[in-house]
């Protein structure tokens, strides 16, 4: 009993210490302004948005890890857009191309290689214009109604080429690309330091063309030299 009596006493000391510190809690928050307690509760608010947030990223990073877990066996065709240059057919990467323009007045630009046409303003931004067939040493022809320019861009690199037509977007899987080393034959000599294979889709033949090797290549960074 005396066990029993020692627990009590402890258990009400502990509530009226409780108690105590509620209504000081209680007093402590009434006397603050009005002001301060605003800004003690969107401070609250604030650290639950930041805690959502958190969780939210996570969320999404775990559906992400998920997703790309429940696919990682199964191989999916890119998306690439051709185009021309005489009478072959090229394409880069979909996600490598920032637009289609037709070819506008461009701003000559001194002192620079021949195969720099210039800059444009691409849509706030100035972009170098480059004609592709001078680059690649190919003969030259006059820009007819056909002729676009490709925006490509690899990181902060952007570079609009002159070429003779766009063609279409299209799917291309894995099992229709071969590599240069297996049919180097079917590229042009002039583009193979810049081609990542061939793909074979029905009987078209088409160079593909990797963004980074030409946008970095050792010439176009001597061009960017001389701006």
């Amino acid at each position: 009993m005396a066990s029993d009596d020692l627990k009590m006493r402890q258990r009400d000391a502990l509530a009226a210490q409780t108690m105590s510190a509620a209504q000081q809690s209680s007093t402590q928050l009434n006397g603050l302004s009005e002001e301060s307690r605003e800004r003690q509760r969107i401070s609250h608010a604030s650290s639950v948005l930041a805690l959502q947030s958190q969780i939210a990223q996570i969320s999404q990073s775990r559906s992400a890890n998920v997703a790309q877990e429940e696919t990682s066996t199964e191989v999916i065709s890119e998306q690439y857009l051709t185009f021309s240059l005489l009478d072959r057919e090229f394409a880069f990467k979909a996600e490598h191309i920032q637009g289609v323009e037709r070819l506008v007045d461009v701003t000559p630009v001194p002192n620079v290689t021949s195969w720099i046409r210039g800059v444009i303003n691409l849509r706030g931004s100035i972009a170098s214009v480059v004609d592709f067939r001078s680059f690649l040493d190919m003969e030259q022809l006059p820009y007819n109604p056909r002729t676009r320019l490709l925006s490509v861009h690899y990181n902060e690199m952007v570079i609009c080429l002159v070429v003779d037509g766009v063609s279409e977007m299209i799917p291309i899987h894995p099992t229709a690309i071969t590599s240069i080393s297996v049919r180097q034959t079917a590229i042009p000599q002039w583009a193979i330091p810049y081609a990542s294979g061939i793909a074979l889709i029905n009987k078209r033949v088409i160079v593909l063309i990797d963004a980074a090797r030409l946008l970095f290549s050792e010439k176009m960074q001597r061009y960017e030299a001389l701006q």
